[in-house]
């Protein structure tokens, strides 16, 4: 599998954030092991200090924990703890320019739900689609 690396954001950061996507998504759910940073660095082709790095941020955050001599492990309520934390950051930091853009842009709650449960384009503004 290739993964494309942003270079805009460190590569432990990306990392991490799979990592963290797949607890979200409940790909890694309580009790899981994570691949080893050997087996991560071998398939991404990444520094082993890269996976460390990405891997010591989740266990300072309480997501993981290691087990001296056996592995990583995700956390019980890790995945709750992050829901509640993403949460909170998308309505400090993502929600207010998503309500300025649809204040521009005249749309409304209407509009909004209709495209959303029709999974496509097509509004304009004022309620007509």
């Amino acid at each position: 599998m290739t993964v494309g690396w942003n270079d805009n954001t460190p590569i432990y950061r990306q990392l991490k954030e799979r990592v963290v996507g797949m607890m979200l998504d409940g790909i890694l759910k309580a009790g899981d092991a994570l691949p080893s940073v050997r087996q991560i660095a071998a398939e991404y082709q990444l520094n082993p200090i890269t996976v460390s790095k990405a891997y010591q941020e989740l266990v300072d955050e309480n997501l993981v924990e290691k087990r001296r001599g056996i592995g990583m492990y995700v956390t019980e309520g890790a995945s709750e703890k992050l829901l509640a934390t993403e949460r909170e950051r998308f309505i400090r930091e993502e929600w207010p320019a998503m309500v300025e853009r649809i204040r521009r842009l005249g749309l409304n709650v209407e509009q909004l739900l209709r495209a959303s449960s029709q999974g496509g384009p097509g509004l304009a503004p004022g309620g007509s689609a």
